[in-house]
């Protein structure tokens, strides 16, 4: 019988899921992005990879993301996994402002520190799941506003303009709409279409290749981010309306620069996506360290010309 217990102890403890944080002594950090084939996520996991391997003495990283803006079933699962993992704290770029609360509400429940970086969660959805997540992460609106603000002084009042909104669900993409609005109804400019290209530039390309066959008089598209300015770009090229029709974008990614050069593209917005990640993880390492609970931290953003 005392075998028996023995053996039953041996196999409980066999079983019982290994904790990162004891088998190396350092807190392990997971971090969830949207689509790793946008640049500037790519660009986010190469900051954060960067900035552990400065660190490694500090934490260890978890980088992940999914295939596409709009896979919110995929995202849902990688945060499952980390808290499978055993992760100390995730920090995610929502896909979807509402979708992840709920797995959000399930991993903090389950002990996992959650930061909020990129698109910031839904308030009225937070407050609904009881669950309080800090935002680390820049101002959408104000950036968008600037970038709209320098593509007036190229248009007069009465112009015509479209915006190429991002995922119509995703909280930054509310607020670089409201942000251009902003901008272009301050400058009496009119803007008679506004409508989502999902972040992508395959599906940019196709409404604004619709938005200048509806309407031959827009002088200018206002992305909410680089990846759709490029499918924008395109579009103008192929409607042979180049140098017709100005384009500014958000994010300020590698590939938007030959346009931003050769003035293809107008102006676009730095939020430094590089070390947005990085953000992130420096306030939930602060937080785990202090036992205490992180606040919002606004963070840079920067408009971006020739």
């Amino acid at each position: 019988m005392k075998k028996l217990l023995l053996l039953a102890a041996c196999l409980l403890a066999a079983c019982k899921p290994a904790d990162p944080s004891n088998a190396s002594g350092k807190p392990k950090v997971a971090l969830v992005m949207k689509s790793l084939a946008n640049e500037f996520f790519q660009t986010m996991a190469e900051g954060a990879k960067k900035h552990q391997a400065a660190h490694a003495a500090d934490y260890d990283l978890v980088v992940n993301g999914i295939k596409n803006e709009t896979d919110l079933a995929e995202q849902v699962g990688l945060v499952e996994q980390m808290v499978a993992q055993g992760v100390q704290a995730i920090v995610i770029a929502p896909a979807d402002s509402k979708a992840l609360v709920t797995v959000l509400k399930r991993a903090k429940d389950a002990g996992v520190l959650v930061i909020n970086i990129d698109n910031k969660l839904d308030a009225d959805t937070l407050k609904q799941a009881g669950l309080a997540v800090p935002f680390v992460g820049p101002d959408n609106r104000a950036g968008a506003k600037a970038v709209g603000e320098v593509l007036a002084k190229k248009l007069k009042a009465g112009d015509e303009v479209a915006i190429i909104e991002g995922v119509t669900t995703a909280f930054n993409a509310q607020q670089r709409k409201a942000g251009f609005e902003d901008a272009m109804n301050a400058a009496g400019i009119k803007i008679v279409s506004s409508q989502s290209g999902q972040w992508e530039m395959e599906k940019a390309n196709g409404v604004a290749a619709g938005i200048l066959a509806a309407n031959p008089n827009v002088k200018a598209l206002l992305c909410a981010n680089d990846n759709m300015a490029l499918g924008a770009a395109a579009a103008v090229q192929a409607a042979g309306k180049a140098g017709q029709i100005q384009i500014v974008g958000f994010d300020n990614i590698a590939a938007l620069k030959p346009l931003l050069a050769d003035g293809r593209v107008l102006a676009t917005a730095d939020q430094h996506g590089d070390q947005l990640a990085v953000f992130g993880i420096e306030a939930a390492l602060k937080a785990l360290k202090d036992k205490a609970s992180p606040t919002d931290q606004q963070t840079p953003v920067d408009v971006v010309t020739k």
